[in-house]
């Protein structure tokens, strides 16, 4: 791998716009994240982070702006073509099949990336290949007690870690977590942090989050978006210490407390 390869942007985000109607959600976002990177984007509700999230994914098509992946043009590209091509992304919302077994919801996925024949019409232990493959994730994930669990059934910082695992189980070469902190307890959202950690080692992450104190845990970058715009980005400490992040989010007492 070249030099280039190692520093070049693996994501660039360049005047992306997004109005819905009169209101202009995104205004103009430019970004470019690098290799292993974990870049946060902050910022109050209806900021249009989600929104963002949206059209990075390829789940909302952007009005004007570019985005490149790994160098090629992916503006025009539907969400799965982008999946496909290692763009894999979390929601707000859980995101599993609740029917379904933690293990067999971790196949799916694998089934997904290898396009095995998998089917769950039967035993599920007739794929050993995958079965594997979904065992290691769940184990990596903390959830190889929960195999057999009905995903429905576990509890909420347990689905969010499943999710996490059937994200890695598509192979991402960029992960775009839309608040995975969401709902869970001070002990869940400890695991998922940790979990995190680990994960920004090995592939970038976009990481849109509230919770103040794991953003400026995790992130090597932090972008600040109010009414569309991005308007301050950097590293955890110059943002925190930014007087237009502190007027227009932060506050000095939220900045002073992530210090």
């Amino acid at each position: 791998m070249t030099g280039d390869a190692l520093t070049a942007p693996v994501l660039r985000l360049t005047d992306l716009r997004k109005s819905y109607g009169a209101l202009r959600v995104t205004d103009g976002v430019s970004l470019a994240i690098g290799p292993r990177e974990l870049h946060a984007i902050i910022g109050p509700n209806g900021a249009g982070k989600t929104t963002l999230v949206h059209q990075i994914s390829g789940l909302a098509a952007s009005d004007s702006g570019r985005i490149e992946f790994y160098g090629e043009d992916i503006t025009a590209l539907p969400m799965d073509a982008r999946a496909r091509a290692g763009l894999v992304r979390s929601f707000q919302i859980v995101s599993i099949l609740p029917g379904f077994s933690a293990l067999e919801n971790v196949a799916l996925a694998v089934q997904a990336r290898s396009g095995s024949s998998f089917r769950f019409t039967g035993d599920a232990a007739a794929e050993p290949a995958l079965n594997d493959v979904a065992m290691t994730l769940l184990a990596r994930f903390g959830l190889a007690s929960r195999a057999g669990f009905t995903a429905g059934l576990l509890s909420h910082g347990e689905k969010r870690q499943l999710e996490l695992a059937i994200a890695m189980a598509a192979a991402p070469k960029l992960l775009l977590l839309d608040e995975p902190l969401a709902g869970t307890s001070h002990e869940e959202s400890s695991r998922v942090i940790a979990t995190l950690k680990e994960l920004k080692r090995e592939v970038p992450i976009i990481l849109v989050e509230h919770d103040m104190e794991a953003v400026f845990a995790l992130a090597d970058r932090v972008s600040v978006l109010v009414y569309g715009r991005i308007i301050a980005s950097g590293t955890p400490d110059e943002v925190r210490r930014d007087p237009e992040v502190r007027s227009a989010y932060l506050g000095d007492e939220a900045a002073e407390a992530m210090t």
